[in-house]
Formats: C-alpha cells, sequence, structure tokens
C-alpha cells in the first residue's frame, strides 16, 4: 500500500501548502482521502482524474472537502464522458458542495458524484480494501475511517476529539493517521474537538500501531514541536504529512 500525502493543514492552507488529504494505492486501486483546499492540483500532478476510483470524505468542514468541487468539475467537464465518481461521506458534505453551484448545475453534480452514505459502525467493500468507520467527536458528523487490506491497515481519524474510539480504530493499524492540530496543549477557551500532538502520540502508543503520520498543523505551527510532543508517549516511527511525502506501507 502506498500513501501519497496532498495536504496537511488545518483550518486553511499556509502559503505553498494545502489542507487535509492523501491518495491511497493498493493493488493499482486509487482512493482520495478527504480533499481539502488546495489538494486537488497536488493529486493531479500524480494522476488525471480519471484515475481515481473512489473518494473517501470524513465529514463537511471546507478544509476536508471543499476541493471535491473542482475534481467534480474536472470529473464533468470532459470531451468522452466517465461514468459517476463514487463518493463515501457523512451528511452535509454534498450539501456544502452543492453550495458552489447553482440551478441546473446542482442537477449535473449529483449526476457526477454517485454520494454513498457514511454511518456509524459502517464496513463495506471497496476494491482490495474492507472499509469501516467510527464516528468521533467533532464540531460537526466526522467519520474516522479504517482501510485493511492484505494484512496491512491504515486508520485515519479525520478530525476529533479525545476519545476512548480512537484505539479501537487504530488498533494494531500498520499506519496511523492522526489530527495532531496543536503540539503541545489546546487552547484552554476552545471546545476538545481536535487533538494535540501529545495526545496523537498517547493514542498511538496504546492502540500498537506500526508508524505514526501526524496531520492537521495549525497554520504556523511548528511541526518539529509536534514530533517531539508526540515522541514523548510513541517511541516507533513519527512522520509529518508535508505535501508530496510518499509513505510505503508494507504488509505486516
Amino acid at each position: 500500500m502506498r500513501v501519497t500525502v496532498l495536504g496537511g493543514c488545518g483550518a486553511w492552507p499556509e502559503a505553498g501548502r494545502a489542507a487535509a488529504g492523501f491518495l491511497i494505492e493498493q493493488d493499482g486501486f486509487m482512493v482520495a482521502l478527504d480533499l481539502g483546499y488546495a489538494t486537488l492540483p497536488n493529486l493531479l500532478r500524480i494522476i488525471p482524474p480519471e484515475r481515481l476510483d473512489a473518494v473517501l470524505i470524513t465529514h463537511e468542514h471546507p478544509d476536508h472537502c471543499a476541493d471535491l468541487h473542482p475534481l467534480h468539475r474536472a470529473w464533468r467537464m470532459r470531451v468522452d464522458s466517465l461514468p459517476p465518481l463514487r463518493v463515501y461521506c457523512p451528511d452535509g458534505v454534498l450539501a456544502r458542495i452543492e453550495g458552489l453551484e447553482g440551478g441546473e448545475d446542482v442537477a449535473e453534480l449529483r449526476a457526477t458524484l454517485e454520494v454513498r452514505p457514511l454511518a456509524p459502525g459502517v464496513s463495506f467493500a471497496l476494491g482490495p480494501w474492507r472499509v469501516s468507520s467510527r464516528f468521533l467527536p467533532h464540531w460537526v458528523p466526522n467519520a474516522g475511517l479504517r482501510l485493511d487490506a492484505d494484512e496491512v491497515s491504515i486508520a485515519y481519524t479525520g478530525d476529533t476529539g479525545p476519545s476512548e474510539e480512537i484505539i479501537d480504530l487504530a488498533a494494531g493499524a500498520s499506519l496511523f493517521i492522526a489530527d495532531a492540530t496543536w503540539p503541545g496543549h489546546a487552547p484552554a477557551h476552545i471546545p476538545r474537538y481536535d487533538l494535540t500532538a501529545t495526545e496523537a502520540g498517547r493514542y498511538a502508543a496504546e492502540a500498537g500501531v506500526e508508524r505514526l503520520l501526524l496531520t492537521h498543523f495549525w497554520p504556523g505551527t511548528d511541526r518539529s514541536r509536534s514530533v517531539a510532543a508526540a515522541r514523548a508517549h510513541y517511541d516507533r516511527d513519527i512522520m509529518v504529512a508535508d505535501e508530496g511525502v510518499t509513505i510505503s506501507v508494507p504488509p505486516r
């Protein structure tokens, strides 16, 4: 399995970076996992849009789904037509994207994207993977996702506050992609709907994951501080979601 980082910023992208997004490949099957602001250009540097087999979106916040809109346009506005693109997402995502269209364009968007709902506890086959979801605490419904195939597994929190469900989601994963919005301590004045890197490291250790990929950094974050905070609790391989980084995830 191969994972390529399309973006690793939370809220909005820093200059030269992109918001949350990953491209996952297994046996030639290609899935985009979140498509936040500015991720589509990074995706198109790797593959043309028609090479995508499906899209998984964790939740409706634009830093995780906004570039589904230009992807829809790249898919629809072709000389040779393509079948609808499968998109798995919780409620609210399609409405966000439809808000960028109007009139007849909304109908064309719905014809371009074959939207399939993600619900808590759902499990389904997708190409070579078995995909399962657990809804984790956030401002809006957020589906933490796990992809299992051929003795290799990826777990991804999307955005989440602290929850014991994270440990079950990530248990024994080959790669754990974890929200690490804040380096060490979260601001005291906001509800706990995002993790710190400290918490990401702690969950990685408790879940016994093989590798940890920190993502969803608040713009301006010193990412080396985040790694140090996570390493205080997790002593295995820690990486950061820098755009263009490709990670090979071998079978266990």
